[in-house]
């Protein structure tokens, strides 16, 4: 008899040990967080215009992208290719969040249409200017209103995709250029390391 619980709890010891253990992730296109950063509470609106709140992030893995739709080049593209890597993943359960640093733009029928035109998966947020400067915060995100000669403006903003694990945390952060296959494969091996 003392044996076989001394067996279970060899073995229970050994199970505990490699989930407290696991092996972090070697990223080619990323950086892997070897401890997942938390981010604080927020309150935003999803492209339907339903509230959208950290509770929305958790239960999946989620890359989120801070960009805008009147962007002339980085977002699309940086859209596009998260599209195929979403594609090529194949990651259970993966979302793909663009949150707009331009909410007077930025409506939420405004970003429907745009995230949807790249994948009809893929959702936006958006809010009120104090909303989103306070998620942007959250990521360490930079921001900048510029003022163009004839009265209208555009953004710069940082152009790092992050990788959130099934907690709403952040796992991983990946920087321009995106390389689709390498990115993909990255994803499939973080993967296991994204849930609870």
């Amino acid at each position: 008899m003392w044996a076989i619980v001394a067996i279970v709890a060899a073995f229970a010891g050994f199970w505990l040990a490699r989930q407290l253990h696991r092996p972090e992730p070697q990223l080619a296109s990323g950086t892997w967080l070897p401890q997942p950063r938390e981010i604080g509470d927020f309150s935003v609106l999803d492209q339907a215009g339903r509230s959208f709140t950290r509770r929305e992030l958790q239960g999946h893995p989620t890359l989120v992208f801070f960009g805008f739709t009147h962007c002339p080049d980085v977002c699309p593209t940086t859209l596009a290719t998260l599209a195929q890597i979403d594609r090529t993943a194949r990651i259970e359960g993966m979302r793909v969040l663009l949150v707009t640093v331009d909410p007077t733009r930025d409506t939420p029928a405004v970003l429907e249409k745009y995230v949807h035109a790249f994948d009809p998966h893929f959702w936006g947020a958006t809010g009120s200017q104090a909303a989103i400067e306070k998620l942007a915060k959250e990521f360490s995100v930079a921001v900048n209103r510029v003022e163009l000669p004839n009265g209208d403006y555009t953004m710069d903003h940082s152009a790092a995709v992050f990788l959130l694990d099934d907690r709403a945390r952040i796992a991983g952060i990946f920087t321009p250029p995106f390389d689709v296959d390498a990115f993909a494969a990255d994803l499939r091996a973080a993967a296991p390391r994204l849930k609870s």
